[in-house]
């Protein structure tokens, strides 16, 4: 497989929602990435905070329930404990498994800040799922307890839902860049960045959960990252999911994602952000690919055999032009 310059996002759900489950599974995530890595691959992490942010949110809610001299603490703050908590686990679990393999590289969390517009319309319709999943009796008495709003996750349960304002920049960008050509491994916009507002040339957290999916696409873009890789709970994504038609799709062009969408194909809270992330990426680097796998099949994704790869046209013609060059030069 040819080097490229990756950038991973890692999701939420799958790092388990306890220290303990957590750890067991950034061990499994390190010793798949540290195969990309000895492979002479560039790898920048980026994952979710889904459940961890949720967790610690209430956490603090429930500490400061009664007791006055226990501050609140807003959402943004809890981001920034997300990022420093899981990052802390990957960065360990990673530098064990490059040690494991002889391979003498550092490996870097960065708490990251991602600008937003605090007009985005998300803030006025909250859809970012956090927390864990409760009962619908659970879900309805805690709403009307503290006003929080939920959904139904795709045949799961109920979950809160914040606002997911769109990413517009990484404030630390130029030290992204800087690690990676001084070949660190970076973990960054850990649970899609800390949400920030800017006021001339100061910035202010805001209470939201950016997808992390949107920022790694996000970040791919700006580091002219050859591969998109969002790893997630299933092998490719599907058409008719959980239904007796179900289909796997290996790839779709720009064009189909867009008429799947319409269709109603993705869930919300789910895949749909997956594909849009990855619709993102290509559209504005059409000659790269985006690749939606699960961890355990990662490595497979990234060599074309399991997967879903999201392809500009741009790419197919770049594909099809280069397998005729071939062609006709053995002819």
């Amino acid at each position: 497989m040819a080097k490229k310059k990756i950038v991973i996002a890692l999701g939420g759900n799958a790092l388990g929602d306890t220290p303990q489950r957590q750890l067991a599974s950034v061990k499994k995530a390190a010793e798949i990435i540290a195969d990309l890595v000895a492979e002479g691959n560039d790898i920048v992490v980026g994952h979710g905070n889904g459940p961890q942010v949720g967790m610690i949110n209430e956490a603090m809610d429930y500490s400061a329930c009664g007791k006055p001299h226990t501050p609140a603490i807003p959402l943004a703050e809890c981001d920034a404990m997300s990022q420093g908590y899981i990052g802390y686990h990957l960065q360990q679990a990673l530098q064990q498994s490059l040690s494991s393999r002889k391979i003498d590289q550092e490996v870097v969390s960065l708490v990251t800040q991602v600008v937003v517009d605090q007009n985005d319309p998300a803030f006025q319709n909250p859809t970012k799922p956090v927390g864990r999943f409760y009962t619908r009796q659970e879900a309805e008495a805690i709403q009307q307890e503290k006003g929080f709003r939920f959904i139904e996750d795709a045949g799961r349960g109920y979950r809160r839902v914040v606002p997911s304002p769109k990413p517009c920049r990484i404030v630390e960008l130029n030290a992204i860049r800087k690690m990676v050509e001084n070949k660190m491994i970076v973990i960054t916009v850990g649970g899609g960045g800390i949400p920030v507002v800017q006021a001339g040339k100061d910035y202010r957290g805001i209470d939201a959960v950016i997808d992390k999916d949107m920022s790694c696409s996000k970040l791919a873009q700006d580091m002219d990252a050859d591969t998109l890789l969002i790893l997630t709970a299933v092998d490719h994504v599907c058409l008719n999911y959980n239904k007796p038609d179900e289909k796997e799709l290996p790839s779709m062009t720009l064009e189909q994602a867009v008429q799947y969408i319409k269709e109603g194909q993705f869930a919300a809270g789910s895949m749909l952000p997956k594909v849009e992330a990855c619709m993102n990426f290509v559209r504005l680097c059409p000659s790269h690919t985006a690749i939606i796998s699960s961890l355990e099949k990662a490595d497979e994704a990234l060599r074309g055999k399991s997967g879903t790869v999201i392809y500009s046209w741009e790419k197919i013609n770049k594909h099809l032009f280069q397998q005729k060059e071939v062609s006709v030069g053995l002819t």
